[in-house]
This record gives structure tokens, C-alpha cells and sequence, in this order.
């Protein structure tokens, strides 16, 4: 199902997971990198709008309150 919302939604994830791969590689920090190599993916597997927006809210708050 593609409608416009999750196409959105998939670019805008994909882009800030674009930049979290590139801070966590900066700054060798494998946290960030590996969620945002994860935002950057995960669309392609999900198909629905809303857990689209759920995946991605959850793997961003997860670098703010994973630290290694």
C-alpha cells in the first residue's frame, strides 16, 4: 500500500536516520549509526502509515536514552 502519507513519512525518516548514520560515524558512536542505518531501512518493510510513525519516533528516542 503506498499511499502519500507513508511515502512522506518514509522520506522524512529516512532522511533523519541519514543523519544519525553520519553523526554516530563522526563521532564513533555506534548507537546513533546503527538506528540510523535502521531509520534509513526500515520503510521498506513496513507497510503501514501509523506504524511507520511509531517505528520511527521509537528508533530515534533511542540513542537519547541508550548511551555507550
Amino acid at each position: 500500500m503506498s499511499t502519500t502519507a507513508y511515502l512522506f513519512w518514509g522520506l522524512i525518516f529516512g532522511s533523519i536516520g541519514l543523519g544519525f548514520f553520519l553523526y554516530g560515524k563522526k563521532q564513533r558512536s555506534p548507537v546513533p549509526m546503527m538506528c540510523g542505518l535502521a531509520l534509513m531501512i526500515y520503510p521498506y518493510f513496513v507497510s503501514s502509515t501509523w506504524l511507520t510513525v511509531l517505528i520511527g519516533v521509537v528508533l530515534m528516542a533511542i540513542p537519547y536514552f541508550v548511551r555507550l
